[in-house]
């Protein structure tokens, strides 16, 4: 069993910052994606940023040079940075844990709300 946990959602002015964590558990395969979801009223859950166990990361183009993802391997903990908020930024996010080496390894939070007011 696999859970994941995530935090610092909040409300925050436009230009402003927040740091989103997720803590995570249980069986976690070595070679993994850890990556952030959101999810907008009306809209489909689309990739913010991921970040491989090699630590490669992906960005979708809205948030490049504002967002950044990290991970500490660790605390098995994965981050997202946000800088320069805009309202367009506000959803849901999710946070999600996969392996491409195991298809059914597919995990998500649980979600925390970012509102981004203009």
């Amino acid at each position: 069993q696999v859970q994941l946990v995530e935090s610092g959602g909040g409300l925050v002015q436009a230009g402003g910052s927040l740091r989103l964590s997720c803590a995570i558990s249980g069986s976690i395969f070595t070679i993994n994606v850890m990556g952030w979801y959101r999810q907008a009223p009306g809209k489909q859950r689309e990739l913010v940023a991921s970040i491989t166990s090699g630590v490669y990361t992906n960005y979708a183009d809205s948030v490049k040079g504002r967002f950044t993802i990290s991970r500490d391997n660790a605390k098995n903990t994965v981050y997202l940075q946000m800088n320069n908020l805009k309202p367009d930024d506000t959803a849901v996010y999710y946070c999600n844990l996969r392996s491409t080496y195991r298809p059914g390894y597919d995990h998500w939070g649980q979600g925390t709300q970012v509102t981004v007011s203009s």
